[in-house]
């Protein structure tokens, strides 16, 4: 005679199945949850650190106001260059224009950086709400390390390094230090906008 299979050892199978699929998509949905707030935070310290680095930048130019003035004079004078007559013609000998550029710079600098130090308020803000870096301070660090970006990528390696030819120069050529302030600014900015769970 045939056995009746037990509906009771089939239905508690059925439960462990279930639990044991619950537990692992508890696990992954948990591990996840992990992912997507560690980018946020990744995203807020690296604009922070961009802020505090472009407002220590600002407030030394400030402060030391001499030290980089000549750094920018030498620069536009093109005085330390190869001095090639076809590109001579490029230089800015004005001392007043050349002060002019200078304080453009400084008021960049602390633009960048106020912008930047808004953003990471909002994103330390969103942080302890749950919310991430989102909305108004992802943007925000948006604008304020393209900013960073601007300035050291056309502002000084483009204008300053080629217009300029600051790369022949010994003792004025700040084309390395710009670079690695457009890749510092760069990185930062791609970890702002790696893909989250939320978006």
């Amino acid at each position: 005679m045939a056995r009746k299979p037990d509906a009771h050892a089939a239905t508690t199978h059925e439960q462990e199945h279930e639990q044991e699929h619950g537990d692992g998509t508890a696990a992954t949905r948990s591990s996840a949850a992990r992912s997507s707030a560690a980018l946020p935070l990744a995203a807020t310290v690296l604009t922070g650190t961009v802020a505090l680095y472009i407002a220590l930048v600002a407030f030394g130019n400030i402060t030391d106001y001499g030290t980089n003035r000549e750094f920018v004079r030498h620069v536009l004078a093109m005085d330390t260059t190869f001095r090639d007559p076809d590109l001579m013609w490029r230089s800015i000998t004005s001392p007043a224009l050349q002060d002019a550029a200078y304080l453009a710079i400084i008021a960049w600098e602390t633009a960048s950086a106020a912008v930047l130090v808004v953003a990471t308020w909002l994103g330390v803000s969103g942080l302890r709400a749950g919310r991430g870096q989102a909305g108004r301070g992802r943007s925000l660090a948006t604008v304020g390390l393209l900013m960073v970006m601007v300035l050291f990528g056309a502002g000084f390696i483009a204008i300053g390094g080629e217009w300029f030819s600051m790369w022949q120069s010994k003792a004025w050529n700040g084309v390395e230090a710009a670079l690695r302030n457009f890749l510092f600014a760069g990185v930062a900015l791609v970890v702002v906008h790696l893909p989250r769970e939320a978006d």
